[in-house]
């Protein structure tokens, strides 16, 4: 691969990255005034933002498993019913390329400790013998969830649930967790910025269980980055550029959860097919095909989810009017 196609591999991936990331923070902006607009009693300027539902997998889980028992579609918050979908097929086809393609909370951390890099001159890495316990936290919060909604609670109790006005304000309550946000939370995301800095990925790599998920997840896809022993010139520089810290240098096959599938690391191996991303451990894949196949994949579904009225969400607005007046005295039932 030349160097030129390399280097355009990794604008591609900030491209589509940071796309997506604007998009949120768009989506996000629209729904601030939606809702300044509802609790004024005005006439809203935008509609309500489906999109932000995305930053309610928890919901979205439970919904998964009601639509998975009973066939019920969660017509409530139908978006973040979809974009779970969504990643769960990115992690299981190709890898946990959700992540490090199109999450706004990776592109945030990837920009974070590049960032860091930039100021300081380098990142730093975390003891091996802290390293492992403190992956394996986000592995442990990832469990608690599915045996919580997978387990303990019944399709009868999540479409209760479901129907509650606390799940009907759950994206207004998601944003005034930000808007309105306390001491606590200020200072706990203030800790999280800054050893992010420092640290690459910090929130991926050992608290996010979101991550946790599609990363197990991706250990059933097909896709494989490969290593091509023969043409490979052993300079490292696979293992010195991969965000997740794997040593691809060393292996033949990468078959980690850890790994999200962005290619950096066949971005920055000089080596002309030593590096690839390959199908059942054979066909190679090009990049070019890997990408448009997590955009095609992603967008496709939120795409097929419009057209057949699977995106918006039923509460009218009257509803919705009538609810957000009252939805600090609204908690978890």
């Amino acid at each position: 691969m030349e160097k030129t196609d390399r280097a355009f591999i990794r604008k591609i991936r900030y491209a589509v990255q940071w796309s997506v990331f604007f998009m949120v923070i768009y989506a996000g902006t629209s729904f601030y005034f939606f809702v300044r607009a509802v609790e004024r009693g005005a006439v809203p300027p935008v509609s309500r933002t489906p999109s932000i539902e995305g930053f309610m997998p928890i919901g979205g889980l439970m919904a998964f498993k009601l639509w998975i028992t009973n066939g019920i579609f969660d017509s409530i918050h139908p978006a973040a019913l979809i974009i779970f979908i969504g990643a769960l097929a990115l992690s299981t086809l190709l890898k946990k390329s959700f992540c490090g393609w199109i999450c706004p909370v990776g592109t945030l951390s990837d920009g974070a400790w590049r960032t860091g890099r930039r100021i300081l001159g380098r990142n730093f890495a975390i003891p091996r013998r802290l390293d492992y316990p403190l992956r394996s936290l986000k592995y442990i919060l990832t469990a608690f969830f599915l045996f919580i909604i997978l387990v303990k609670m019944s399709p009868a109790g999540i479409t209760e649930f479901l129907n509650t006005p606390y799940w009907k304000v759950a994206d207004v309550k998601l944003l005034k967790f930000f808007t309105e946000m306390s001491p606590a939370t200020g200072i706990t995301l203030g800790l999280l910025t800054g050893f992010s800095l420092l640290y690459k990925n910090f929130w991926c790599r050992y608290l996010c269980p979101y991550g946790g998920l599609l990363g197990l997840l991706s250990v059933l896809s097909p896709v494989k980055i490969r290593r091509t022993g023969a043409n490979c010139i052993h300079c490292g520089s696979c293992a010195r550029n991969c965000p997740a810290l794997l040593p691809v240098d060393k292996k033949t096959e990468i078959r980690s959860p850890e790994c999200t599938g962005c290619l950096t690391c066949v971005s920055h191996c000089p080596a002309r097919g030593a590096l690839d991303a390959a199908l059942a451990g054979r066909k190679i894949i090009r990049p070019g095909i890997f990408i448009a196949a997590v955009v095609s994949l992603f967008f496709g579904l939120i795409l097929a989810a419009r057209l057949t009225g699977r995106w918006h969400s039923s509460v009218t607005y009257e509803e919705l009017s009538s609810l957000v007046p009252f939805i600090n005295s609204l908690s978890h039932p």
